[in-house]
């Protein structure tokens, strides 16, 4: 539709100012139609006593209608936008553990925060909806990050696809005060060993393969025969739930080495299961791959418990195996390589744990240094 230059009405009600306009608006029919509107532009007080202050308000308002940069889908609500094109984009292009994470967090977050059209939402309106969410759900800092990250990916989604021309509004928006995440765990080597003398074989290998080689827990499940040499496995596959996927990087494709002590269990364990060449490694009763919440729950937690050990989830064999390696001295970029990490600053911020001996042992060093040069 041809753009039509308009100067709004301004008028004042009570304590606020008000604008009415008209702006092209997407149908349900897929058509555009103008149609009138009001927006609240400001409370009266202050710089805005007057109609001719509150007029410079309402001509940045009208801007971008003015000067066509407005489509008339940027008149969509934000939650139709997500709903019917944003998360049906990421369904088709991002893995499926994504997509599922996105879906839960625009449920239970922000979907019913988020009823607001795209052209309207601005900065002012992502930081209202964080710090809602702060004080309603008491998440923690890393949670909110991630739920700013989903909605400026909406908006770059949106900017892509033409739907809007204005700049991302979350890019200025600052996280609200959120209370500090749980610190992650890392097994010891010593937890690894008082729980693997606790299960039965296969349990034993799968857990000892988590252990000493830092797979996660999705590429633990699809990691195959024909992939093991004996040394070395290469990871060409992640199951998450009934999803079979490549793994979840580029990097991540690379062959991860075996130590001898694993290589040796996984030996005994092949024999007894056959001997077989090809296939999955740990399928279970059925050939399926071994559900790794189910094998927790029911044999390797109670064995955990057994042994003295809390239970701090699959990942933590991974996070171990980065902070075990870092204690025996090996450098964090050969760390890197190993866990298969794109970026070390990954590998050294979120998976090494410096523990209570290490930082003593560094303050002795330190002590030991500066007696030494006293001297």
């Amino acid at each position: 539709m041809r753009v039509r230059h308009q100067e709004g009405y301004v008028y004042r009600k009570k304590q606020n100012w008000y604008l009415r306009y008209r702006e092209v608006v997407q149908q349900p029919d897929g058509t555009s139609a103008y149609v009138q509107k009001c927006r609240k532009l400001v409370e009266y007080g202050g710089d805005y006593r007057t109609k001719s202050a509150v007029k410079v308000l309402a001509d940045e308002f009208l801007a971008p209608l003015n000067n066509g940069s407005a489509s008339p889908q940027s008149t969509m609500l934000l939650t139709q936008f997500v709903d019917q094109l944003y998360l049906p984009f990421v369904k088709s292009n991002k893995r499926p553990s994504t997509y599922a994470g996105y879906r839960n967090m625009w449920n239970l977050y922000l979907k019913d925060r988020c009823e607001i059209t795209l052209r309207e939402f601005r900065t002012f309106e992502g930081e209202s909806i964080l710090n809602s969410i702060v004080r309603d759900f008491n998440v923690s800092s890393t949670t909110v990050a991630h739920i700013k990250a989903f909605l400026s990916g909406v908006f770059r989604y949106a900017k892509r696809q033409g739907v809007i021309n204005s700049e991302n509004p979350m890019h200025d928006v600052v996280l609200p005060k959120a209370r500090r995440g749980g610190e992650t765990y890392a097994y010891s080597l010593d937890e690894i060993n008082r729980v693997l003398v606790e299960l039965p074989e296969k349990p034993a290998t799968i857990v000892a393969t988590a252990a000493f080689t830092g797979v996660r827990e999705g590429e633990l499940r699809g990691m195959l025969w024909e992939n093991y040499s004996g040394t070395q496995v290469w990871i060409t596959q992640s199951v998450w739930r009934g999803h079979v996927q490549e793994p979840k990087t580029k990097a991540s494709m690379a062959p991860v080495p075996v130590i001898a002590e694993l290589a040796a269990r996984i030996d005994t364990y092949r024999k007894s299961s056959g001997s077989p060449a090809n296939g999955l490694m740990f399928p279970n009763s059925v050939g399926k791959p071994t559900c790794m919440a189910k094998l927790a729950r029911d044999v390797v937690r109670p064995a955990f418990k057994k042994a003295g050990v809390a239970w701090h989830g699959w990942h933590a064999f991974r996070r171990g195996l980065a902070t075990n390696l870092h204690r025996l001295g090996v450098a964090d970029k050969v760390i890197q390589a190993i866990l298969r990490h794109s970026n070390v600053a990954v590998t050294q911020s979120c998976y090494i744990k410096t523990v209570g001996a290490d930082v003593e042992e560094a303050m002795m060093s330190l002590n030991r240094a500066a007696a030494a040069k006293k001297a």
